[in-house]
């Protein structure tokens, strides 16, 4: 099984925007984005700050994406 990487909110950004999801609002630092068909996440904007792998994985889950899907991503 593959080592899910750490990532920051740059990056996580960059691969919900390339993946179809729109900034839909901002509360705090706490930024929420959508789908067409639905799907919705959260992300924290804490600079200088990695996102926790725990985190990642339930990103990733609401989302809908692999781990292996992830790591493609982010090669990209």
């Amino acid at each position: 099984m593959t080592r899910l990487p750490t990532v920051d909110f740059k990056t996580m950004e960059r691969i919900l925007l390339r993946l179809g999801f729109k900034r839909t609002r901002q509360k705090g630092s706490h930024v929420f984005y959508r789908h067409i068909d639905g799907r919705t996440t959260t992300l924290p904007n804490h600079p200088g700050r990695n996102l926790s792998r725990s985190l990642i994985r339930e990103i990733l889950r609401e989302i809908e994406l692999s781990i292996e899907q992830f790591n493609n991503e982010l090669q990209m």
